[in-house]
């Protein structure tokens, strides 16, 4: 069996004021094409499809477009919902699907598996959408009961614990992220043993420890804890990732395949791609990034004004997307509309003059891979005495209560 794994599309995204929908539209028929050439079975598309909770309509036409021809093309479609989709909108549609697509939202249906099958036999699909710890504990399954409805709608279910199903009670503080996926794959597991012979594939939308972000993604961690071990997918042929935007393999079996383009210049080096997962009667064989082909490509530029405007170097980035760094000793007036003499595509400008000039780092600098409660107890810290521990604690419920009503936005 042929899967082809991809993840957070965000359709409606720009980068940096540039409307990406024209490469998101060419990026969907360059996925139906590699299902076409490589005789795809299944498409698996682990969360994000679109970039928040109310997308515009021409994002939306988009996703149907996609889901059509892709089914068009003889494949199943798998899709679960991401941390920046709003579960009960993507999934609504889903009884209303073919049978070839699976939108799974539903925490409840989490140990439900999408079931395929080839010459090999039975293939298991485990979708598991994202797990938002403040709301999913209260739907995942029971390991030991029965699996949930098959519906792509956020519904109830039944949680009771039974002993043992708790994580360590340093995990259970917050109900982490890493809690809350060690529940839900004890449920798949308990449906799996119910099923002998088969091969499983789980989609996850999480941050697995061991993965890279880059500047583009939400952060999803729960009062600063937001890893999910690797080790909970052992045992599974494959498990196919979203949520980190950057291609990696985090074991042989378990990867991301990234976003398909760049939300963000910290991402200009990367190569985006899909995944073609092979599995045969044993598991999985191999797996093959094919790449995605760019609209622009980014690059970050830096040198004074004059340098970039005139010098040689930089003539094979004239019709890429570019961030510039000036290292001129005072801004210069209107560089913006300077720069796009030469670099018309240019999208972001950002001054570092050189060290002993007044205000050498900026705040972005200053700030630059801290988390926001980190950064919001300097602050305190900064205006009058360090926060208490108490205080603390009600600056992570705020800042948590912040996400929270941001993600339902």
């Amino acid at each position: 069996m042929l899967a082809l794994h991809t993840s957070d599309w965000h359709l409606g995204r720009g980068l940096h004021g540039h409307d990406l929908l024209a490469a998101q539209a060419a990026f969907v028929d360059h996925l139906v094409e590699v299902v076409r050439a490589e005789s795809v079975d299944v498409v698996l598309v682990a969360g994000d499809v679109h970039d928040r909770a109310i997308p515009p309509v021409r994002a939306l036409e988009l996703f149907d477009e996609a889901l059509s021809r892709l089914r068009d093309a003889a494949a199943h479609v798998v899709v679960i919902s991401g941390n920046h989709d709003a579960a009960r909108r993507l999934g609504d549609k889903s009884g209303l699907l073919d049978q070839r697509i699976s939108i799974r939202t539903n925490p409840a249906a989490v140990a439900t598996p999408v079931v395929l099958a080839d010459a090999d036999g039975p293939v298991y699909v485990y979708p598991l959408p994202y797990l938002e710890p403040a709301t999913a504990h209260g739907l995942l399954p029971d390991p030991q009961g029965a699996a949930a409805p098959d519906d792509g709608r956020v519904g109830s279910a039944s949680s009771a614990s039974r002993p043992g199903d708790d994580p360590p009670a340093e995990e259970l503080a917050g109900r982490s992220p890493a809690a809350t996926m060690r529940r839900a794959m004890r449920a798949v597991r308990a449906d799996l043993a119910r099923r002998p012979g088969g091969r499983a594939v789980v989609l996850a939308h999480a941050w697995v420890t061991g993965g890279a972000a880059s500047d583009s993604e939400r952060d999803i961690s729960v009062g600063g804890v937001g890893n999910v071990p690797a080790s909970l997918f052992d045992g599974i042929a494959y498990t196919a990732l979203g949520h980190l935007h950057r291609p990696q393999s985090i074991t042989p079996t378990v990867r991301y395949s990234g976003s398909p383009l760049a939300f963000s210049f910290s991402e200009a080096a990367d190569s985006k791609q899909t995944l073609l997962a092979e599995l045969d009667r044993d598991g999985l064989v191999g797996v093959r990034g094919i790449p995605v082909p760019a609209e622009r490509r980014l690059a970050v530029l830096r040198g004074t004004l004059a340098d970039l405007l005139t010098s040689s170097a930089y003539s094979q980035h004239e019709g890429d997307f570019v961030a510039a760094v000036l290292t001129d000793p005072v801004r210069p007036l209107d560089a913006m509309t300077t720069l796009r003499r030469r670099f018309p595509h240019a999208l972001r400008l950002s001054h570092e003059p050189p060290p002993g000039t007044a205000q050498t780092r900026s705040f972005g600098e200053r700030t630059r891979g801290r988390t926001d409660l980190e950064i919001a107890t300097a602050f305190v810290g900064h205006v009058r005495d360090a926060p208490s521990g108490r205080e603390r604690t009600l600056l992570a419920d705020a800042l948590e209560a912040a996400r929270l009503a941001e993600d339902a936005a």
